[in-house]
Formats: structure tokens, sequence, C-alpha cells
């Protein structure tokens, strides 16, 4: 187990704002950050991220928290790995104690396949850097392609020995199950004995955003023609190929820094490109680009540009990613290489300065990219160039911004020598075809949704009541639930004549014990489970600390509450005083904000009690004029119903002079 020392110590260094920005491009707005967000399919940015409270919200899926739940949530990292991936970030040293079997043995699947593969990739470096085969083999191999000694560590490149069961072997002797080496796919077993996948393969780890290694690429070094060239690890609970971009660990923060991502198709293409200085590429392993990938890319940075190999061999099948990149609200450029080279032959043999120029040079809009292309293949046929310009509509149609659509018509129409009009009318044709198609698949899902009974609806108007003033609770509890102020105390006092006076009695309080003290002279409890769990944790907090700390609540705080601690934190503007006086429609004079915040708490726990009780109210005379209740039982129920009413008179007086001394 990780110490609470050290814990404490990697949320006093680690900043939200540093941390998120290594997965998500972020711009100033304000006091605060924003960006796209990770968790959805977004083009205007919700995701915001505040240096001051050092917490982030996500508002189109409604995911909030702290640096740790940013990892937990993005990452799926559990708690100890968050922390244990800051403190690598930070350079802190963690104290740890040993765990116990038990806790060992309760590490979950995904944990286990993960520590699994990190032990892989420390054991094929180790054979590549010193075993004499590793050196032989794989290290000129690597030396051959002009790999540095920088870039192999950097890219941390292994080798797998010539042995079929060389690695199987020494993770089982380390004590890692069979179980997940399958998992993985690192081992395959076969009539109850076991092979490595990648035998006599050099090794390219695949590193997710934050670099853990969620699977492997194996290129064969021999000529034997039944083998594939390159083998990948199959699909499995932590690899997803068409979720993964090679490189995108070691090149987030060149893409987010230059504003623009390279795109390339191999292992070596990355690898030598980020050699030559140009940090900023990825690649898509070989497979066809899919939008998840794009979306990997999109949190970075709005430019791709993709980088083709001089054969043009099969290009046109190529570019139909072009297509997913605009449809995403991407902008896209095309480079393209002399004949018989491609990104790593050309990066290998161009200095930096030259390279960089060519770069900048020969990147064309995607629509100048196409009509040069498919130019060629019109060759003056008046029905292939007409095929020509709707390909190129068909694109332009695939983005989002009308005002980009609008550029691009006119650029095509300039290009192709075709009226706008012509061009437009189609584009009109295939966005109403698009609309309709949406529109059908909407009502179908519509269609699929049961009418909820009027009782249903009824049931779901009281919940939303009850949570909407429990919720209203919380909110002060986290805002204002440490502030000690004046609150009045009301009473019925009988005076000498036997008439009943209101005694008022003003007694010093923090806001917290307030509303602890009130709910529990009724004995109520919060109806909404998650409410209710907020609710006891705060108060078992108010309780137990001198002072509360807002901070040190959020860094520790359980990952099932952040969602919505973060949301009145983040959004604390609308839950200001003056701003509640607005929406009540509260005007006062003269008044300061500890006056306001008495009626504010005060008001919140009345409509609270008041709300209760009627809805006791309700429920005993129901239990009446539904049952054959003995006469003992009636008295007994109306006898109740005829107390919850004078504890209403009572309420009522209490808002009724509220609003009298406030107004």
């Amino acid at each position: 187990m990780i110490s609470k020392s050290s814990i404490e110590t990697v949320f006093e260094t680690a900043r939200v704002e540093e941390v998120i920005g290594d997965f998500v491009q972020l711009k100033r707005a304000g006091s605060n950050y924003k960006g796209l967000s990770p968790f959805s399919d977004e083009r205007s940015p919700s995701f915001m991220v505040s240096p001051v409270k050092q917490i982030w919200k996500d508002f189109s899926s409604g995911k909030g928290g702290n640096s740790v739940t940013f990892l937990m949530e993005h990452e799926h990292f559990t708690y100890p790995e968050a922390i244990r991936y800051l403190a690598k970030k930070y350079n802190i040293e963690l104290e740890e104690t040993e765990q116990t079997d038990e806790e060992k043995a309760n590490t979950d699947v995904k944990e286990s396949m993960f520590l699994v593969s990190e032990f892989a990739k420390n054991y094929f470096k180790d054979i590549l850097n010193k075993s004499e085969e590793g050196k032989a083999i794989g290290y000129t191999y690597f030396k051959e392609r002009g790999f540095t000694n920088e870039t192999i560590q950097k890219f941390e490149l292994g080798y797998s020995p010539e042995t079929w069961d060389a690695f199987t072997k020494e993770a089982l002797g380390k004590g890692y199950k069979l179980s997940f080496l399958e998992s993985t796919g690192l081992t395959i077993s076969k009539d109850d004995k076991q092979f490595d996948r990648f035998k006599g393969r050099v090794m390219f780890p695949i590193q997710s955003l934050s670099g853990r290694v969620l699977g492997f690429g194996g290129r064969i070094l021999t000529n034997d023609k039944k083998a594939a060239k390159y083998l990948n690890s199959p699909e499995s609970e932590i690899y997803h190929k068409s979720k993964v971009l090679y490189g995108i660990f070691q090149a987030k923060q060149a893409i987010a820094k230059q504003n623009n991502c390279y795109l390339v198709e191999g292992y070596t293409d990355v690898i030598q490109l980020q050699q030559s200085g140009i940090e900023n590429v990825v690649a898509s392993s070989g497979t066809a680009l899919t939008p998840d990938q794009i979306r990997l890319v999109n949190r970075l940075t709005k430019n791709i540009t993709v980088l083709f190999d001089g054969d043009a061999a099969g290009l046109r099948a190529s570019i139909r990613g072009i297509d997913l990149i605009l449809e995403e609200g991407m902008n896209v450029k095309v480079c393209t290489f002399p004949d018989g080279d491609d990104p790593d032959s050309f990066a290998k043999k161009t200095p930096y300065e030259e390279l960089v120029a060519y770069l900048e040079n020969n990147s064309k809009d995607f629509i100048q990219f196409k009509a040069s292309l498919l130019m060629k293949e019109a060759n003056n046929d008046p029905v292939k160039k007409a095929d020509l310009i709707r390909d190129m509509v068909v694109s332009i149609s695939k983005i989002p911004d009308r005002i980009k659509r609008e550029i691009y018509i006119q650029e095509c129409s300039r290009i192709m020598d075709i009226s706008e009009q012509v061009l437009q009318n189609t584009l009109a044709q295939l966005v109403q075809k698009d609309i309709t198609e949406a529109g059908k698949k909407l009502k179908q899902e519509q269609t699929s949704f049961e009418i909820l009974k009027p009782e249903t609806v009824e049931i779901a108007k009281k919940e939303d009541i009850v949570s909407h003033l429990e919720k209203a609770l919380l909110e002060i509890l986290l805002l204002y639930g440490d502030q000690e102020v004046d609150f009045e105390n009301n009473f019925i006092k009988i005076d000498e004549h036997g008439k009943e006076i209101m005694v008022v009695e003003k007694i010093k309080s923090k806001i917290f014990q307030r509303i602890y003290l009130n709910l529990q002279e009724d004995e109520v409890e919060f109806s909404n489970p998650l409410f209710k769990a907020i609710y006891d944790d705060l108060v078992a907090h108010f309780l137990q600390k001198e002072n509360f700390d807002k901070n040190q609540y959020l860094n520790h705080l359980n990952p099932e509450f952040s969602q919505l601690v973060t949301d009145i934190f983040m959004d604390d503007e609308k839950y200001q005083l003056h701003g509640w006086l607005e929406k009540k429609q509260v005007f006062v004079k003269e008044k300061n904000d500890e006056e306001i915040l008495v009626r504010l708490v005060s008001e919140t726990i009345i409509a609270y009690r008041e709300y209760l009780i009627n809805q006791l109210n309700i429920d005993l005379m129901n239990s009446l004029a539904n049952t054959n209740q003995e006469d003992s039982e009636t008295s007994e129920i109306l006898a109740t119903i005829n107390e919850y009413n004078k504890l209403k008179v009572a309420i009522t007086r209490s808002i009724g002079r509220m609003r009298s001394v406030y107004n």
C-alpha cells in the first residue's frame, strides 16, 4: 500500500492542467482552460479545467473530478495506479508497504494484463541489449535501419529470442499466470504445450496516450514465406487495434505544441521521422484509418497531415480515410513523397531543414490533392470527370461546418472550372439525403421507447422535487458548510395571560451543524442513495476536521462522488448568494452576505422539511381512505396528522417572519 503522506505529496505537487494537458489540447479561457471532451465525440469544446480549484468538468458526459479521477476515467487506472503515474511524472518517491496475498488476489484482470505486458516489454528490451542473440540479430537490424541508441531506448524496442518458449518460461518462472499470458496474446497454448507468439522477431511496444503497454508489433527477420512479415497482438481487454495509434505516447506533446499531426502507416516511419526531428507523427499501424483513431488525435489538435508513399498503387483506396477525418470536423492535408520513397527512407536521407521545408511546401489541401490525383485518372474523359467532381463534393458534404463547406465549394469550382451553383445543388442533395437518413434513424429509436404510465410520471415528479431539495442542501454544505453565522431559533411560549407568543433567540453555529441538527431532530434521511452517501461523508468530514479544506476534501474524494461534487465546485458561480437572491426574486436592502446566507440555509431546510411533512400527511390520508381501520387506529392516524399540521404551522410562521425581516 502507498503511504498516506506519499499520497498527500502527490496531490500537493500534481497540477490538474498539466496532467490533463498530456491528453487533451487545452486553451486558456479566462481563469480556466477548455478543450474537446476526451470522453465523447464533440466538435465544440465543453471540457473545462480549473487551475485555481484543481478540478475538471466534462459537460458533455457529466464526468468530473481531480487529477486522479481523470486518470481513472480516461486511462482506466485504479486509484493506486493513478497515484503511481503522477509520482513518476513529478519524480516523487513513494513510500509503499508490501501487498498482502489477499490484496494481490484482488488485482483485477485488466491490471494483471497490463502488468504482464509491462513485464514483456522489459524482457524484450533486456534480450535486445544484454543477450548475445539479441545484440547479434535484433540490435544489428535496428542499426541497419539507421536507429540510434537514443531512439531505440525512446521507443523501448526489443527482441524475442528464436526459441519456442523462451519468454513464456521466463514469465511463468517469475510468477505470472498462464491465463494472462494467453489473454494478452503473448503465449499460445496448444495440446498442453506453450509457444511464444513473437518468437524470433524484433519488438515494437504499442503504448496508450499515457504510456501503458497495450500490445506489441513484431517483425520477422528471416525469409520465411509462410510467416507474416509483421505480427500484432490479438484483440484483448486492453488492446483494440482500431482505437490505438502507434507513437501517440511519444508524440502527444509535440502534436499539441505544433498544432498538427502527421499520420503515416508503419512503425519505422514514425521512428525515423521522430529521430529526424519531426516528433508530431503517429501511425495507424498498417490498418485502415478508423473514427476512434481520428478522435484520439482530435483531443490534441484539429489538424492532420496524411503522409503517403511515392508509390501511387492503392493510393485511391487509402484516401478514403480523408472523408472520415473531415466528418470529425478536422482539417486535413495530404503530402506525398517522390516515387520510390516512403516516410522512413525519405527522412533517413534528408537533413532536418530540408525535410521540414519539403513537408511544408508539398502538403496540399485535400481538394487540391484529390483534384491532382483523380484528374490523371479522368484523362479528359467527360464521364470520369463528372464522377471526379461528384467524389470531391461528397468529401465536402462530410464537413460539419457550413462556412468551410462554402469555401471548399468555391475552391472546387475554381479548380474544376464548373459553376458554383451546380456544385451547391449537388451538395444540397447530399446533405438532405444525410439529414433524411438521420431522421429515419431517430424516429426508429424514438418508437422503441415505451410511454410512461401517469402514475410513473407522478412518482418521478415527486422524486425530482426531493432530489432537487437534497442537492440544494449538498450545495450549501460544500460551498458554505464551514462558515459560522448567527441563526434564529423560533419557539412558542405561553405568557402570563395564557396567550401564545413567538420567542426568537439568536445562536451562533456553523452551517453544517445547523443542517445536521435540524435533520437529526426530524429523523430525516436523504432518499437519493448517492446524495445520502455524499451527505454522510461530508458530515463525517466536518465533524472530524476542525476546518474544511476544499482541496484536501477533493483530493481524498470517493470517485463515486466526484461527478456531483465537481459539478457544484465548477459551477459555484451560479450558486453564489446574489445569484440565489435573483432566482428567488428577493431584494434585500443593505443586508450583508451573512444575513443572506442565513436565509438561504434556513429556507432550504424549511422547504425540505415542509415537503417531507406534506408527503407524510398524504400517505397517512391515503391509508385512511384505502383501508378499513379500527377506531383506535383511525384516532391514532388522525392525531399524527394533527401533529404534523401543527408542525407545518410553525414552519409557515418561520417563513413569514424570515420574509418580513429580509424584505
